[in-house]
C-alpha cells in the first residue's frame, strides 16, 4: 500500500476508536474507497482464508453473472464424477447443432470434433466456451438440476442459473433492430446467463479452496484449470505478480466480472469481484478491478 493510503487507513482508525464506534478494518476502508469510485454498479467480498479477515461492499446485493455462473457447473460435474454418474475421459461429440455463438474455439472446428468430458470442463472454464457450457450443462442433468444442486448446497439464495446460453442468446437475436441491448443486459434478469451475489461465489471458491466441496484431487483439478484461464488478462492477475486461479464473465461493453483466488504470500485470498452497468470505456474498467485486486494483495502481504 502506497505510504499515503496508509497513513489515511491509520488515521480512520484512530478516530473510529476516539469517538468509541467500532474501529473499520484497513480492509474495508481500501474497499469502500476504491469501489466508491467504480465507474459502474460493483460489488465485491474478500476473504484471506490463512487469517480469515474478511470485508466487502455489496456482497449480499444481486449482479449479472454472465459465465461466472459456470464455476457451479463445473462443480456439479466432479462431483457427479466422482460418485460415478459422470466419466471425465468420455469422448462427446460435437454436432453442428451443438455449436454456440459467443465466446470459446469449439465454434471454430469442424462438426464431429470428439474432446474428452474433461476437455469439455476445461474450455468452459479457461475460454468460457459456450458451446462447452451447455454440453457440460446438459451432462449434468440441465438448468433445473444445476438449481437444485446448490439449493441443496446451500447456495440457493445467492446463485442461480437462468438458462442456457443457446437459449440467452436466442433472446438477443430476437431483439427488434435498435432496441437496447446493454439495458436488457444491464437491468433485465430475463436476458442473464446467471444471478450470483458476490459473497455466495466467493463462498463456493472457500469451499473449493478448501477441498470440502469437493475432493482433494477433484480440487486440484479444478484449481489448476482455473489457474489456466485465458481471458481476463487486465482484470485481477493484471497488477499482481502472485498465481490467480480465477474465472471471467463479460458481456461488453457494460460488463466484467472477476473471481477466483490469489495465491498471495501470506495465503490464499478469495476476492469475488463483480461489475455492471459500465459506463466509460470498457479496458479501463478492467484495469480498475486489477488495481483493486493489488491493493487487497498488498494489504496482505504488508507491501
Amino acid at each position: 500500500m502506497r505510504k499515503a493510503g496508509l497513513i489515511a487507513v491509520v488515521a480512520a482508525l484512530a478516530a473510529s476508536a476516539a469517538s468509541g464506534q467500532a474501529p473499520v478494518s484497513g480492509l474495508q476502508r481500501i474497499l469502500d474507497a476504491d469501489l466508491g469510485r467504480f465507474p459502474g454498479r460493483a460489488g465485491v467480498w474478500v476473504k484471506h482464508l490463512t487469517t480469515g479477515e474478511e470485508a466487502d461492499v455489496r456482497a449480499d446485493e444481486t449482479f449479472n453473472s454472465a459465465s461466472v455462473i459456470k464455476i457451479p457447473v463445473l462443480v456439479l460435474a466432479f462431483q457427479m464424477a466422482e460418485k460415478g454418474a459422470l466419466s471425465l475421459d468420455e469422448r462427446i461429440t460435437i454436432r453442428k447443432e451443438d455449436v454456440r455463438g459467443g465466446s470459446g474455439i469449439f465454434r471454430h472446428h469442424d462438426a464431429g470434433l470428439q474432446p474428452t468430458l474433461r476437455d469439455v470442463l476445461m474450455q468452459m472454464v479457461i475460454t468460457s466456451d459456450n458451446t462447452a457450457t451447455d454440453l457440460a450443462i446438459a451432462k449434468v442433468g440441465g438448468v433445473a438440476r444445476v438449481n437444485a444442486w446448490m439449493k441443496d448446497n446451500g447456495y440457493g439464495d445467492g446463485l442461480r442459473l437462468t438458462q442456457t446460453t443457446g437459449e440467452l442468446f436466442a433472446k438477443y437475436g430476437a431483439l427488434p433492430q435498435g432496441a437496447d441491448r446493454n439495458e436488457k443486459t444491464n437491468a433485465d434478469r430475463t436476458y442473464w446467463l446467471g444471478e450470483m451475489t458476490p459473497r455466495a461465489t466467493g463462498r463456493m471458491l472457500e469451499a473449493i479452496q478448501a477441498r470440502t466441496i469437493v475432493s482433494a484431487k477433484a480440487g486440484d483439478e479444478i484449481v489448476r484449470m482455473m489457474r489456466a484461464q485465458q481471458a481476463g488478462s487486465r482484470r485481477l492477475p493484471h497488477f499482481v505478480d502472485v498465481p490467480i486461479a480465477h474465472k471471467t464473465g463479460d458481456f461488453p461493453p457494460v460488463l466484467a466480472n472477476d473471481v477466483g483466488i490469489a495465491f498471495a504470500r501470506s495465503g490464499p485470498i478469495v476476492i469475488s469481484f463483480f461489475t455492471n452497468a459500465i459506463t466509460g470505456p470498457y479496458a479501463e474498467a478492467e484495469d480498475r478491478i486489477g488495481r483493486s485486486a493489488q491493493l487487497i494483495v498488498q494489504y496482505f502481504d504488508g507491501r
